[in-house]
């Protein structure tokens, strides 16, 4: 799995049990091979006639390294795979799969499946919350740890579905975020899937806000998409996240359906960025992928901004490698964390790590080749990455 001439120390140092500070829960039920197609694509529909989303680098990474997880032999048909799936149980498949990512804590989103666009493709959406694991049961299945981070837009919604007034909405919003932070490890926002990252920076007038909230409440069951809403919804989060000494997520990059994919450019939030960076919280760049390298920019020039390229890694499979070397390009390597963006399937939990490893691994043996890193600096940063990064900024 791992480049063969990485010294033992940077070995040891890869395969080290990994916080994944970023992950979704995984489907409790048995799946049909209809089911299953859907959660490793991120469009959300099924493949047009004659094909399959197993011809795709998601696809072919579950053929190959989860088929032996399942008792199969690699690159294992995809009718034969999901066939096995079926015969040992989504239980234990989760169980598998899960535990063999090498995690020792999960950091989970726990969000109604249709919070938002960008989920829309990774659950049936007639199904309850119900048959997706909790933070706990994550935990337990993958032998881990588990805490919980707060998606704001579901916040919001369960706020709005039950506000008589506008400034019973105003009110509640802020209430409910303070109630539910105090349980959590971190806040998250999905502002890129719902509107874009090219809103306003700035915090919306009290009355722009309640002439807003009360067109929200008029018919409040569709996701926010009202752009100074979802600005009062993110200050309040960042009002939340000062007080508590969280840090806030933002999902950018691929990922899920949404605004035109240049709209979640990272890039965009360089001025938001820097209205934050007296406030000290710290603001957690999710995926990012093709961005990468402006997220990495704006890690480099802002003390309180980290980046991860979580989803891509799966994804992007074999070429990963080079994701992860971009990413190595620019960012400073404190400002860098791990996450396995799994969601649906746990096969998206174990290749996101495995994928981690294998592209850190070819990233740092260049550097060791070349001469430019020691060994001993090559240990310490996969450390840094792997886990110790996030259990600085989650305070783990």
């Amino acid at each position: 799995m791992l480049p063969v001439d990485l010294p033992g120390t940077v070995r040891d140092a890869l395969l080290a049990p990994l916080v994944d500070h970023h992950c979704h829960g995984v489907r409790r039920d048995d799946l049909s091979r209809a089911e299953f197609e859907l959660l490793i694509n991120e469009g959300g529909s099924p493949a047009p006639p004659g094909t399959t989303h197993f011809d795709a680098p998601l696809g072919m990474a579950v053929r190959r390294w989860c088929a032996p997880l399942l008792d199969l032999e690699p690159h294992a048909p995809p009718a034969v795979y999901v066939s096995r799936r079926e015969e040992l149980g989504a239980a234990e498949v989760n169980r598998r799969l899960l535990a063999g990512a090498g995690v020792v804590a999960f950091l989970v989103d726990t969000a109604a499946a249709n919070a938002s666009p960008a989920d829309m493709g990774r659950v049936d959406m007639g199904r309850a919350d119900t048959d997706l694991l909790t933070a706990t049961e994550m935990g337990r299945h993958g032998g881990a740890a588990a805490d919980e981070l707060v998606r704001i837009e579901q916040v919001e919604r369960d706020v709005a579905e039950d506000a008589p007034l506008a400034v019973d909405y105003l009110d509640g919003v802020g209430e409910e975020l303070t109630a539910r932070a105090a349980r959590a490890v971190g806040l998250k926002t999905v502002i890129a899937s719902l509107y874009g990252l090219d809103f306003d920076p700035a915090r919306p007038t009290r009355g722009a806000v309640i002439a807003a909230a009360n067109r929200r409440l008029s018919d409040p069951k569709p996701p926010l998409t009202d752009e100074i809403l979802l600005r009062h919804l993110l200050w309040s989060a960042i009002d939340v996240a000062r007080e508590r000494g969280l840090p806030v997520q933002l999902h950018t990059g691929f990922g899920g359906s949404g605004p035109d994919l240049h709209r979640t450019d990272p890039g965009r939030l360089g001025a938001f960025a820097r209205m934050l960076q007296p406030i000290g919280v710290p603001l957690i760049l999710l995926h990012c992928y093709p961005y990468h390298r402006q997220a990495a920019y704006l890690a480099g020039v802002h003390p309180h901004v980290y980046v991860d390229v979580g989803l891509a890694l799966p994804h992007t499979a074999a070429a990963s490698a080079r994701v992860v070397d971009e990413l190595l390009e620019l960012a400073p390597f404190h400002k860098l964390l791990f996450s396995s963006g799994c969601h649906g399937v746990a096969e998206t939990c174990y290749l996101g790590a495995l994928y981690y490893r294998q592209a850190l691994g070819a990233a740092l043996g260049s550097r060791l080749a070349a001469g430019e890193w020691s060994a001993a600096d090559a240990a310490r940063i996969a450390h840094m990455i792997g886990s110790g990064n996030a259990r600085r900024v989650y305070r783990l």
